[in-house]
């Protein structure tokens, strides 16, 4: 085992602090939440916002984003720590809405994160005048404390009506969804891109019924920086990991990265660049009800022009053998 040595300097200790506040934040709210739940003193006011937790329909009517939590210098060293950066290849109007298509998911999906939750690859000056919301899994809204941290950061939940509700209240709004989702985190191994996009058509219905442009987004380096163990399909542990995604929405890859103190084991992410390459936008028409066939044209499309995208950027990337 590597271990790292004491004489690192005070910025990659921030950058490493960073990134493990991202990493543990969600088990730290669920921990302290029942840790409350046990006193007498704190016990109604935490069954009081476990109601209105229940009731709140903020995470599906376009959040309550705070831009200096957006700004904050911590998500500045998140960025560092791999690094992260944006690469833009066309303009995006602020008169036309959007959804854009990130892949890979990766195990975690930092690049998404960290380009479109927050400011700290200066994304609103990238794309002048677009409002970008991350589109996340409802059951994130369901843990107290983290759920406030999500929507303070403009995270919304992924559902149909959420979708529809931000890209109606446009335009210049896009949201942003991992189109492989929990699946594909099961296909995250180094330097691969196994994508989970064959049958997910569900975004270009959405993106026709609301005249929105699709726009494919590919993230070079975000399956590098976790170590998973394999499991190819059929397999026995791929078979559980399927049945457990099918079952409670989540997949649990068998990963690792490294330590605080330590580069190979662990649970948080290694050192490596992560590039998201953002690709032009589609143009979609408003349909009331579109066919089969009118998605499937889009779809095509869009496939068609993601991997035109990954061609042409992987070499400057440092994926020329991808």
């Amino acid at each position: 085992m590597r271990l790292a040595p004491i004489s690192i300097p005070v910025q990659r200790r921030l950058e490493t602090l960073a990134v493990t506040f991202f990493v543990v934040f969600q088990l730290f709210c669920i921990i302290f939440s029942i840790w409350l739940l046990l006193f007498p003193f704190t016990m109604p006011f935490m069954i009081l916002y476990i109601l209105y937790i229940y009731h709140d329909q903020t995470p599906f009517t376009g959040g309550r984003r705070s831009e200096w939590v957006r700004k904050s210098f911590l998500f500045r060293k998140f960025r560092n720590y791999f690094p992260i950066k944006v690469v833009k290849t066309a303009e995006l109007s602020p008169d036309r809405n959007y959804i854009i298509g990130y892949h890979p998911h990766g195990i975690i999906g930092m690049g998404a994160f960290t380009n479109f939750a927050t400011e700290a690859t200066g994304i609103s000056e990238v794309f002048p005048g677009i409002e970008f919301s991350l589109l996340t899994l409802a059951i994130n809204f369901r843990v107290p404390f983290y759920r406030e941290y999500l929507l303070s950061l403009g995270v919304c939940d992924v559902g149909r009506d959420s979708c529809d509700h931000i890209l109606q209240s446009g335009p210049g709004r896009s949201i942003v969804i991992v189109i492989g989702g929990a699946a594909e985190a099961l296909d995250s191994h180094p330097g691969s891109y196994d994508l989970t996009l064959a049958h997910r058509k569900g975004f270009v219905k959405v993106a026709l019924c609301n005249g929105a442009d699709l726009v494919p987004a590919i993230s070079f380096g975000e399956t590098d920086i976790f170590h998973q163990r394999p499991n190819p399909r059929g397999s026995r542990l791929r078979k559980l990991q399927t049945n457990m995604q099918k079952y409670i929405g989540f997949s649990f890859p068998l990963f690792h990265g490294r330590g605080i103190f330590n580069y190979d084991y662990g649970i948080l992410p290694h050192r490596h660049p992560i590039t998201t390459v953002v690709g032009k936008p589609i143009r979609c028409p408003k349909l009331a009800d579109p066919t089969d066939a009118e998605v499937d044209k889009f779809h095509a499309e869009y496939v068609n022009s993601l991997v035109t995208l990954f061609q042409e950027h992987k070499a400057n990337c440092g994926h020329q053998d991808s």
